[in-house]
């Protein structure tokens, strides 16, 4: 069964930085596209951004285009987010998956940005 342990969250204050990364297990990912997705407390999951297999393309929410970049290295089966300019409403829990998301979800990583 695959299983995904996203890392790399933590506290931070705005305008900061942080970077997430996503191992999967299980199963091998290389013909999948993979995406971050991440859930504020009282809201909806939603998706932040996506890369496909060969990492040829990408895909972002509008909100976090110009400050997020998602990468992957299909060798080590990981996925990993880079992210910038953090803004209170960044703040919730970041999971990863394929895109759309297909596998059951990990535990995800807590992402707190403070004024």
């Amino acid at each position: 069964q695959v299983q995904l342990v996203e890392s790399g969250g933590g506290l931070v204050q705005a305008g900061g930085s942080l970077r997430l990364s996503c191992e999967v297990s299980g199963r091998t990912f290389r013909s999948n596209t993979m995406g971050w997705f991440r859930q504020a407390p009282g809201k909806e999951r939603q998706f932040v951004a996506a890369i496909t297999w060969s990492g040829g393309s990408t895909y972002y929410l509008d909100s976090v285009k110009g400050r997020f970049t998602i990468s992957r290295d299909n060798a080590k089966s990981a996925v990993y987010l880079q992210m910038s300019s953090l803004k209170p409403e960044d703040t919730a829990v970041y999971y990863c998956n394929t895109s759309p998301a297909l596998w059951a979800w990990g535990q995800g990583t807590q992402v707190t940005v403070s004024l």
